[in-house]
């Protein structure tokens, strides 16, 4: 019973990771590598420039790829730092 169980909850998740970053310093350097190298361990991965749609806002489609992710990575940067600075002054 627990199996059945444990197996609503995994397929409850549209993504195994969330990759949680901001800016250009990271999106083509470890971001980019970590989400090949989850890809092709067949790990389902939303990165923003990979899985945003046309037409939909930003914020909902980033709450509703969070509500739908398993796990989350988030990779601090320098510009990621300065976004919450800003947001949160």
């Amino acid at each position: 019973m627990a199996s059945s169980s444990n197996s609503s909850v995994q397929n409850s998740f549209r993504y195994d990771v969330f990759i949680s970053f901001r800016g250009e310093d990271t999106r083509n350097t470890i971001v980019g590598h970590l989400y090949e190298a989850l890809k092709q361990n067949g790990i389902e991965t939303f990165k923003d420039n990979e899985r945003m749609k046309q037409g939909k806002t930003i914020d909902n489609q980033l709450i509703q790829a969070i509500k739908d992710s398993r796990f989350f990575i988030i990779v601090f940067s320098e510009n990621y730092i300065c976004f919450f600075i800003l947001v949160l002054g």
